[in-house]
């Protein structure tokens, strides 16, 4: 008796991948970095506030800077994906 191989469908699979890094225009590979880029500030915004929480005079704007920051760059990255979408 020949053994059968289970296949997986591999299209939907890969799609959980790649369908979002490509709608904003971006491989796997450069999304996962952006995304480990953002995720590690907010993780160092989000120590500096408990820091803070502990001794208010420590990291007294840090977090709110990071976060300012991060949504000025996400802002300028959407309108630049968008404009980059666009066909006149």
């Amino acid at each position: 008796m020949g053994q059968q191989r289970a296949t997986a469908p591999t299209r939907p699979l890969l799609g959980a991948f790649t369908e979002h890094p490509a709608s904003v225009g971006e491989t796997y590979i450069e999304h996962m970095a952006v995304a480990l880029r953002y995720g590690t500030r907010l993780l160092g915004a989000g120590c500096a506030a408990i820091v803070h929480a502990i001794v208010p005079a420590l990291f007294q704007t840090t977090a709110s800077d990071a976060i300012g920051t991060m949504h000025a760059e996400i802002e300028s990255r959407n309108g630049a994906a968008k404009g980059a979408a666009r066909v006149d």
